[in-house]
């Protein structure tokens, strides 16, 4: 995890992903590509504007986000770590989407409670499913990674599963207590202890859990195991079955992108 992709944006969880982010480049020795992105704002429909709303509101949110850059990177130049700064106007999704390709790992925010815009809940699930890359969704309100803290990683045996914990490797090798949580609901592929086996021939050695899945949901069951576990992140496959489905009728990707306390390590 040398390579460490940075949303920059000055909305309420910058903190939050510059921390985490931080914390990361410190362990690993990393690097950070922050992109600033300056966010299209919503298109001006008024025929007899000219666009000239839309144009107003792009200008002042480069401004905002010049004044960001302008403080984000006096504080970098403080905090001891490699980083490059890159500017990008448009979406979160796609301007991150392609400034992906040479990255280890993307750092955004789960969701933001406070404003509907932008929408990281929706950028981090595009992100999730299209860019290829891990994800570290953070909670806002967060001020630190605890990277070598407690770790949970979800198992069912999917491939998503599989993804992730692979994925996860040098994160977990650096935690202090590592859980694999199984949810016996019916619709585990895989063992548990093959996914203790593996990290073992990594060095890393862990608990294995099961949990029966039948008295509530998946998503209720991982988020008790966190409490239960006080983890400090957790590790999962995203969006096992369809995107589409999960936006629709709900699904545990979604429901921890709402509701985790801590930061979602995922992989789709």
């Amino acid at each position: 995890m040398k390579n460490l992709l940075l949303l920059v944006h000055d909305d309420d969880g910058q903190e939050a992903r510059l921390q985490a982010a931080l914390d990361l480049a410190r362990a690993f020795d990393g690097h950070l590509n922050c992109v600033d992105v300056a966010i299209l704002p919503v298109l001006d429909t008024d025929p007899w504007s000219g666009g000239a709303g839309t144009a107003m509101l792009l200008t002042e949110e480069k401004a905002r986000e010049a004044a960001n850059r302008t403080e984000i990177e006096r504080r970098l130049t403080q905090e001891g770590v490699a980083w490059t700064w890159f500017e990008a106007t448009g979406e979160i999704a796609p301007c991150l989407a392609k400034a992906a390709a040479l990255n280890d790992l993307i750092i955004l925010n789960r969701r933001l409670d406070g404003l509907p815009i932008p929408d990281m809940h929706a950028a981090t699930a595009e992100l999730v499913v299209k860019s290829g890359k891990p994800v570290l969704a953070v909670p806002e309100k967060m001020r630190g990674l605890s990277v070598a803290g407690r770790a949970l990683v979800a198992w069912d045996g999917s491939t998503e599963a599989e993804r992730a914990l692979c994925a996860a490797v040098p994160l977990l090798a650096k935690a202090s207590h590592v859980q694999v949580l199984e949810i016996e609901d019916g619709s585990t592929v895989g063992s548990a202890s093959d996914a203790a086996t593996y990290l073992s021939r990594h060095g890393i050695h862990v608990v294995v859990r099961a949990e029966k899945g039948a008295s509530r949901s998946v998503a209720e069951t991982l988020l008790a195991g966190i409490a239960a576990d006080r983890s400090d992140y957790l590790v999962m496959g995203a969006y096992g079955h369809s995107r589409f489905a999960e936006a629709i009728f709900g699904g545990v990707t979604k429901r921890l992108l709402d509701e985790s306390p801590v930061p979602l390590f995922l992989v789709h």
